[in-house]
């Protein structure tokens, strides 16, 4: 039997005693330690709108677009039926040679949409890949500028910009940096906004927003003459949900403007209507020089991301080729023609269904429903983020803010009861995170919040019971 056949037939074939999936399974990689995920392993077969169903039949209520990712929802007919006809025309074209109509296309309407003056798009599959072309576009504008001094990028601890070496330079999760260092050189990172957990021990608002603030003496102890970029997720994603004071971003602003360093947003998950509006950038007010966008922008149907800068920026590349290069960045399959048609159809079904207004108004009910549960539940701390990006943190004492012991991991055990009750979200030890796709429906947010209910409640449970047993 082929090994898509024997995928295909693998829940039978479980059945029947000739294959295990721990045995099949043993071929890939995936994101978690292999040997603990092969235990229980998730194999997803199909979906449909904000479900996802495995191999054996089972639903989930995707509470996480995939990814935050499968922004217009799962087996959409329009974007499916773009890529369709797209495969009929043309399916690759040259990137060395030229571009094609449908990223053209694409790039319009991404200039249309974004605020400011920011309106040259670059195209890229992934993630990683744009933050990396914008710490290279950072780097050769200085360059073509008259300041060829300044490579450095200011970035943020707790921070997640991709698994590329240098997008994971610029992160700041201690877990992923050690197993891969040493890193590049030329990074430099400072506390992220985590006011419910202030690094420098003060209370919002009397703290002066000393999380922005310092990142202008930083500037100025590293030399503004080596500082490139500072970049920022708008509402940072590992780490917690870390959504900044208002006064952060715009500070960000006035401190690169000072110091003629780029501001940089990295939108992978915020861009797109996570936060309500097409890019966080608008629901804080704050244009940056360049923003990037990936995940929601092809809704999971094909790799795509999109780095769009502001005008001035984009003028730097324009000259006599003798004296100006351009800028120098290329990869395969940038500006595919079959993605650039998905990034169309899902920037359009999300125009004309309005799900910017869906994502407010379900947001505001995801928030009124996690409230629920910390009225219910005093091991709910703080629940932080915008529109369809929430996340709530765990305490083991709401007044001291003192977590649960790491050899606990709570947020991992309410996740994995979640998992099982058939609610895929975001966990980590101390917080778990909602981002459903921008079609969720009032009634489906309160599924979802109920499973989340139900599994926060059992381990509670257990967790009393053992106390209990132990004493």
């Amino acid at each position: 039997m082929t090994a898509t056949a024997t995928m295909s037939a693998l829940p039978d074939l479980i059945a029947e005693g000739q294959t295990t999936e721990a045995a099949f399974l043993k071929h890939i990689f995936v994101r978690d330690q292999m040997a603990e995920w092969s235990r229980q392993p998730l194999v997803m077969a199909r979906a449909e709108g904000v479900f996802y169903w495995d191999v054996h039949g089972k639903r989930y209520h995707d509470a996480i677009s995939g990814i935050y990712v499968v922004s217009v929802g799962h087996n959409n007919r329009r974007v499916i039926e773009a890529i369709k006809q797209q495969l009929d025309v043309l399916a690759f074209s040259p990137p060395m040679h030229g571009t094609n109509p449908l990223a053209v296309q694409l790039a319009n309407l991404l200039a249309e949409l974004a605020p400011g003056d920011l309106s040259t798009v670059k195209f890229q599959t992934g993630g990683a890949e744009v933050v990396e072309a914008a710490i290279k576009l950072a780097r050769q504008y200085h360059k073509l500028t008259g300041s060829p001094g300044k490579y450095k990028i200011l970035s943020r601890y707790l921070s997640w910009h991709g698994s590329t070496l240098g997008a994971l330079s610029a992160s700041g999760l201690k877990s992923r940096r050690t197993v891969n260092e040493p890193m590049a050189p030329g990074f430099v990172h400072v506390f992220p906004p985590t006011c419910y957990r202030c690094p420098f021990g003060k209370t919002y608002s009397d703290c002066g927003i000393t999380c922005a603030t310092l990142v202008g003496d930083v500037i100025e102890m590293e030399d503004p003459a080596t500082v490139a970029a500072v970049l920022v997720e708008p509402i940072g994603h590992t780490g917690g949900i870390i959504d900044p004071p208002e006064e952060y971003l715009p500070i960000l602003r006035e401190v690169c403007d000072r110091h003629n360093v780029l501001l940089i947003f990295d939108e992978i998950i915020t861009g797109i209507g996570r936060t309500g509006r097409m890019f966080a950038a608008e629901t804080f007010g704050v244009t940056p020089d360049v923003l990037c966008v990936a995940k929601g922008l092809s809704g999971g149907y094909a790799p795509l991301s999109a780095m769009i800068c502001r005008r001035p920026i984009a003028e730097a590349f324009w000259g006599p080729i003798a004296e100006n290069p351009g800028f120098v960045e290329g990869h395969t399959f940038e500006g595919n023609p079959v993605s650039c048609a998905v990034g169309i159809a899902v920037l359009r079904e999300i125009l004309e269904r309005d799900l910017l207004g869906n994502a407010q108004a379900q947001g505001r009910r995801l928030r009124a429903r996690f409230e629920e549960l910390a009225r219910k539940y005093p091991v709910i701390g703080d629940i932080r983020g915008k529109g369809l990006f929430q996340g709530i943190e765990f305490v083991r004492d709401r007044a001291t803010r003192e977590r649960f012991p790491d050899a606990v991991a709570f947020g991992v055990q309410v996740g994995r009861r979640a998992l099982a009750q058939g609610l895929l979200c975001r966990f980590d030890p101390h917080w778990i995170a909602f981002g459903p796709p921008l079609i969720v429906t009032a009634e489906q947010v309160d599924e979802m919040v109920a499973i989340l209910d139900r599994s926060l409640g059992e381990v509670l449970a257990e967790l009393d019971g053992a106390a209990k047993a132990a004493s």
